[in-house]
């Protein structure tokens, strides 16, 4: 059993607008030295996948299929193995 961890946000190349209202709302209560902030979703999927690379894989495939907006949005995946205890 593996779990997928999945962040999509925008594409550096769009603007991000929830990302700059929490950057000025953090200016305005005097945080100092923040350039940029990046808003995005999060996704934990299980997969009973028979190894990483195939669990990666699955991931990779239901992101593009349905969890982002290719135009607008990217991407990232971390796969965790399930620890039996």
């Amino acid at each position: 059993m593996y779990t997928a961890q999945i962040t999509v946000t925008y594409k550096p190349s769009i603007l991000d607008p929830q990302g700059e209202v929490i950057k000025d709302a953090l200016a305005r209560l005097n945080y100092q030295g923040i350039t940029s902030v990046t808003q995005g979703k999060y996704f934990e999927v299980k997969l009973a996948a028979i190894d990483e690379q195939s669990a990666y894989d699955e991931a990779t495939s239901l992101a593009e299929a349905l969890l982002i907006n290719p135009n607008t949005e990217t991407y990232r995946i971390t796969v965790l193995a399930e620890v039996e205890a």
